[in-house]
């Protein structure tokens, strides 16, 4: 992959992520609303939780030699 691609596919992560931190804030939100109280939001926030982990492994695997941070 160039440095061009990588630059591209590093700000399209970024957005992705920014995306899921809302989610998880909103789901968080909603949760502490319920008292706690809704298994079905717990496993909305988890799965978000493994996803936005996918995308930050992805990231650092762009950024190799440290130059994209």
């Amino acid at each position: 992959m160039s440095e061009d691609e990588k630059g591209k596919r590093f700000l399209e992560l970024i957005d992705q992520q920014n995306n899921i931190q809302w989610n998880i804030i909103a789901k968080l939100i909603s949760l502490i609303n319920s008292k706690w109280n809704s298994s079905q939001l717990q496993i909305e926030i988890e799965s978000l939780v493994e996803t936005h982990s996918k995308i930050t492994k992805e990231l650092n695997s762009l950024d190799e030699n440290n130059r994209i941070l």
